[in-house]
This record gives C-alpha cells, sequence and structure tokens, in this order.
C-alpha cells in the first residue's frame, strides 16, 4: 500500500513541475469552455479541403470535436493539434486512437512561437490545402508573437481566437461572437 501511494505522489509532483515550468509549457493549461463549444465550430467554418491547426491544443477539447463534426459531415478536412506539454500530448495521442477521424487528424510536438508553419502545412501534408485556418487560445501576452510568427510565413489564412482579440492583424475583417467568452474570427 505504500508502494501505491508513493507512486501516487511522484506521479502528482511530476504533473506539477511540467505545468509550473515554462520550459515545458509556457503557457498555463486552460481549456476552451464546453459551453462556447458551437459558436468555436461555427467560426471555424469547417468545410473541405480545409486545414484546421489548433495552436496550443492543449487536451484537444476543440481539434477532436471539429474533427467529429466533419465526420459526421463526410468533409475531407485535415486537423492537426500543436502542443508541446508533454503530458497534454500523451492525452491528445489517447484521444486521437479512439476517434473516429483519426486518420485526418496529426498531433505535433512544436513550440508554436517559433514554428515553421509554411512547412508544417506543406511538407508534413504532402500539399498545401486551399483554406488554412488557425484557432488559437492562449495569453493575451503570446497571442501577438504568435499571430505575428504566422503572418511572416503564411499569407492567407483565417484565424479564430477564444477569449482574446488579435490586434496586429488590421488588414483582415474581424467578425465578434459573444458567448460564455468572446470568439474573434479574422478573415
Amino acid at each position: 500500500m505504500i508502494h501505491i501511494l508513493l507512486f501516487v505522489i511522484i506521479a502528482i509532483f511530476i504533473v506539477i513541475i511540467i505545468f509550473s515550468f515554462p520550459q515545458f509549457s509556457p503557457v498555463p493549461y486552460f481549456p476552451s469552455n464546453s459551453k462556447d463549444m458551437w459558436r468555436i465550430l461555427e467560426a471555424l467554418a469547417i468545410r473541405n479541403d480545409q486545414t484546421i491547426i489548433d495552436l496550443g491544443a492543449g487536451d484537444g477539447i476543440v481539434i477532436f470535436q471539429a474533427a467529429k463534426e466533419s465526420y459526421s459531415k463526410k468533409l475531407n478536412t485535415r486537423f492537426i493539434a500543436v502542443e508541446i506539454n508533454p503530458i497534454l500530448l500523451l492525452v491528445l495521442h489517447i484521444r486521437r486512437l479512439f476517434h473516429p477521424n483519426r486518420t485526418n487528424i496529426r498531433i505535433v510536438n512544436r513550440d508554436m512561437f517559433v514554428m515553421d508553419y509554411s512547412k508544417l502545412t506543406s511538407t508534413d501534408l504532402g500539399k498545401f490545402q486551399p483554406v488554412l485556418t488557425f484557432y488559437i487560445y492562449v495569453s493575451p501576452w503570446f497571442i501577438e508573437k504568435t499571430v505575428l510568427n504566422i503572418v511572416k510565413q503564411i499569407k492567407i489564412f483565417d484565424l479564430v481566437s477564444y477569449f482574446y482579440q488579435v490586434k496586429c492583424l488590421p488588414k483582415h475583417k474581424e467578425k465578434i461572437e459573444v458567448g460564455v467568452h468572446s470568439i474573434f474570427t479574422y478573415s
């Protein structure tokens, strides 16, 4: 019995360390509110020949729900979950195993602040998808840095930002949907 208790305490300690140190994940884990899910899915405008990239996918609440909707509508939509936290990556991989649309879901272990998006959208997928949509829910002090990295690499894209407005996209048309939290869509 003492061995099990010691194992549980060590496991909890490891999880706390992984979620506490910015080397493992500079953005704290806060999942998108499930009460806003239908609004988020509507903002993503899921359609054929689209690639949806969830930056900082966390436990995958958005990407897996969007993939489920795409699957039920028999759409050819690709999904990429980008995450750096090892615990959340494990959760994403386990959830993907049991998802009906798993062949269209990729899980990528990369840092969204410095990653090469052009490589992700072309090499990893075999070809560039005509419609590229990013979903992002990160803290306001990281959102501009992330979006500016995308803008430097990708010229045409849509962006859905949960909770926080993106101010560095002046050429994109902004639409705001209010639910439990605001959803900002840029196209």
